[in-house]
């Protein structure tokens, strides 16, 4: 086994109403900052409880919202202002998009190269601002890790930038800002994590710490989803959510995303379609291609989550793990199949291809290449 090294860079709060006391949290990192916010959280009102407590705290700041096109065009535009009003940090509020923005912001901001050098492979090494994120989703899969996903305005494609290390000094989770998430949307987001977690497991770079730390958000995750099976856990369902959508992202950052999570996002770059609907749509089929080399392990997680008996075969378990996915995906209404999203498969290869060129290919259950995802994708279509 290879020598395992984790060293814990940002602090986590996780709790209801944290959000609202973050500007005692940030106050010894800077007094001035750009705050980076999904616009449907400022129509919502969800981020005036994140900016009251920035006021309380009268701290200098100023919102930028502007979060369509691709992401280097945003971050053109996030670099040159935040550069002109000499920010000392930023604060990223929302999911992906906004986090992924902010974090290539604070890596670059002292940079004096074209952003568009380090996406096409150049690391940063000029001292980074720092950074606070705030999750208003129950996940990021790269929030704890030293790579940025980005959408390359050029091609429309998915790059991933390599960070200094120690950009994030705060990562925080409030369940209550996931209330402005339909019913529809939080079950499509749970599905997603939950396949996250599993993608962890199962990952070539997996280890014994992301597998306890995947295992025990599968376990939060059945109780969140199918309740405790005592009545001693009473913890509130967003908050165990949070919870598992906390720990699926440490997992995922000391293993890797897999089949499902890389083909989302390459055919979000390319489509805009939504993350979560696509890996939802993935997840059973990505957990029957990794049963036909490591049951073992799916049944284990099968068995943990309640929804495969202790007698059934490690492949009658992991069969029962894809089927129960299917279910949730049913009871939920959520689309089964990538060709209710409106997309062909010849659309769908491009995105394919995408994946194949990218790093992460080389740490997924098994090696695979373009032509092996695209398969994936005709059975799931």
């Amino acid at each position: 086994m290879a020598d395992f090294s984790f060293k814990v860079s940002p602090n986590i709060l996780l709790g209801s109403y944290t959000a609202s006391r973050v500007g005692q949290t940030i106050s010894n990192i800077g007094s001035k900052f750009m705050v980076i916010l999904d616009p449907i959280l400022r129509e919502s009102g969800t981020s005036k409880k994140i900016t009251d407590a920035l006021d309380d705290k009268k701290l200098d700041y100023f919102i930028f919202d502007e979060l369509s096109g691709g992401d280097s065009e945003i971050l053109g535009r996030t670099l040159k202002l935040g550069r002109e009003a000499h920010i000392q940090g930023v604060i990223a509020i929302g999911g992906g998009k906004p986090l992924s923005v902010a974090r290539a912001t604070c890596a670059l901001f002292n940079e004096t190269h074209d952003l568009y050098d380090f996406l096409d492979g150049e690391s940063p090494k000029a001292t980074p601002l720092p950074l606070v994120c705030i999750l208003t989703t129950i996940r990021d899969a790269f929030v704890f890790t030293d790579s940025i996903p980005l959408v390359d305005a050029r091609s429309s494609t998915l790059k991933i930038l390599k960070s200094q290390a120690g950009i994030c000094k705060l990562v925080l989770f409030d369940p209550n800002l996931t209330s402005t998430l339909t019913e529809n949307q939080m079950d499509s987001m749970a599905l997603e994590t939950l396949c996250l977690a599993t993608e962890s497991y199962l990952s070539q770079k997996s280890n014994f710490f992301s597998d306890m730390i995947a295992e025990k958000s599968l376990e939060l995750f059945a109780q969140a989803l199918d309740g405790a099976q005592t009545l001693t856990v009473t913890t509130p369902r967003e908050e165990l959510l949070s919870q598992a959508g906390c720990l699926a992202s440490l997992s995922a950052a000391t293993s890797s995303i897999g089949i499902a999570s890389l083909l989302s996002m390459c055919i979000n770059a390319r489509y805009k379609i939504s993350r979560s609907l696509v890996t939802t749509i993935l997840f059973p089929y990505a957990i029957e291609e990794c049963a036909k080399f490591k049951a073992d392990k799916i049944a284990f997680l099968a068995k943990k989550m309640g929804v495969a008996q202790s007698e059934q075969t490690d492949e009658e378990a992991a069969h029962a793990f894809a089927e129960n996915i299917r279910q949730r995906i049913a009871k939920a209404n959520l689309p089964a199949r990538l060709k209710e999203l409106s997309i062909s498969l010849e659309q769908l290869a491009l995105a394919a291809e995408d994946a194949g060129q990218l790093d992460i290919v080389n740490t997924l259950p098994r090696s695979m290449n373009s032509d092996d995802l695209f398969g994936l994708i005709k059975t799931a279509y």
